[in-house]
């Protein structure tokens, strides 16, 4: 099981003073949490990409690049890659490129994002949201897995004998998940290629992603990638905590109540009753989190949104201590209880690796290897 912290990048004043971080602090901010991240025993930091106000991480590769070589086994990943208004050919490139700097530890996530205007800044129309998204990804799996190239879509420039450059790592290409709140269709796609699927559950009920998961890992079965519960699942989360609850509520309200990504909405009470938003004790993240396999089935990847709504970096920092120290490990062991054998960990690029090695290995020897490793 794998958890992390994912970030919007969010620029955002603190409603307890109204002071605005410049950009400039905001991206050093980020850097800086990415680092504690690892720091704290967490394996996973994901990094969104947006092109619009608030939002700064504007270049994921740039940013994760530099947390690369600042850490050493942090898994680098993004959440999301915009698959619907990037060219698959540059993304092939960067993520590939990417892999190479940071030894393997990077995967991505690819999303079809949740602003409208980014379409026509980038030469799309959102009606083309899901097309775009299936198109350019299939692409993007070629350009990664086969080294040259025909190819033409509706969407872009034909090519011909075409190879990305660098190729990925080992040959292997960065693990991708592919992120969706509400489309089937990209639950459809995920489970057709064998990837991972992320619920950002993070608005809706569970109920609704319960049928969302539930759908993928169904035709993930279908496809032939393995049974249903082998299905590679990732979850959204958020939280703040303090010792007391009710000191957690009273701190993290008026940040609730003016962030920009559910701000003047639903109340507080209305929106952790709703979501997995939890604010309260330590022990009360522990008891929230630990069902979610009840709702979801075993999963891999586990991320909490942390660093947003203007909260400072100081009080960022001291999530993080409080969630790798009191909350994480015990939910280890409570996600580790009784998880069949045939559920694959999260993945990793050594993983990734030693999977296709073994699928190359000659039928007489798969015998005696499985004799061996009983």
């Amino acid at each position: 099981m794998q958890f992390g912290i994912f970030t919007v990048g969010d620029v955002t004043t603190d409603p307890t003073n109204g002071k605005m971080p410049s950009e400039h602090q905001r991206i050093t901010d980020i850097l800086t949490i990415a680092q504690k991240v690892e720091e704290v025993g967490l394996e996973v930091f994901a990094l969104g990409e947006h092109h619009n106000p608030p939002f700064i991480p504007s270049s994921p590769t740039t940013m994760l690049g530099y947390i690369a070589a600042r850490t050493e086994k942090l898994i680098l990943s993004t959440a999301t890659t915009l698959i619907t208004t990037n060219d698959p050919v540059k993304i092939a490139e960067d993520y590939a490129m990417l892999q190479h700097v940071a030894d393997g530890r990077v995967d991505l996530m690819m999303g079809r994002g949740n602003t409208g205007p980014v379409y026509p800044w980038f030469g799309k129309d959102i009606r083309d949201g899901i097309p775009l998204a299936i198109e350019n990804y299939a692409l993007l799996h070629r350009l990664w897995t086969e080294e040259v190239v025909d190819w033409q879509g509706k969407f872009r420039t034909p090519l011909q004998g075409f190879t990305s450059t660098p190729r990925p790592l080992d040959g292997v290409p960065p693990f991708v998940w592919h992120g969706s709140i509400r489309s089937p269709e990209i639950a459809e796609q995920a489970a057709f290629y064998g990837d991972g699927f992320f619920a950002n559950n993070i608005f809706w009920p569970k109920e609704h992603y319960m049928r969302l998961i539930g759908y993928y890992r169904e035709r993930f079965e279908h496809y032939g990638h393995g049974t249903a519960d082998q299905a590679i699942v990732g979850l959204g989360g958020q939280a703040f905590m303090a010792k007391n609850s009710q000191d957690a509520v009273d701190e993290f309200r008026p940040y609730f109540d003016n962030a920009p990504v559910y701000g003047h909405g639903p109340t507080l009470e209305e929106f952790t009753e709703q979501t997995p938003l939890t604010v309260g004790s330590p022990q009360q993240v522990i008891d929230r989190y630990a069902g979610m396999r009840e709702h979801f089935g075993d999963y891999q990847r586990q991320l909490f949104l942390m660093d947003h709504a203007g909260l400072p970096l100081r009080t960022v920092l001291e999530q993080l201590d409080i969630l790798g120290e009191e909350v994480v490990p015990v939910l280890r062991k409570e996600f580790a209880k009784d998880r069949p054998a045939r559920v694959p960990d999260g993945p990793t690029h050594a993983a990734l690796v030693a999977k296709r090695d073994c699928a190359s290995v000659s039928p007489e020897l798969v015998a005696p290897v499985a004799e061996v490793t009983k």
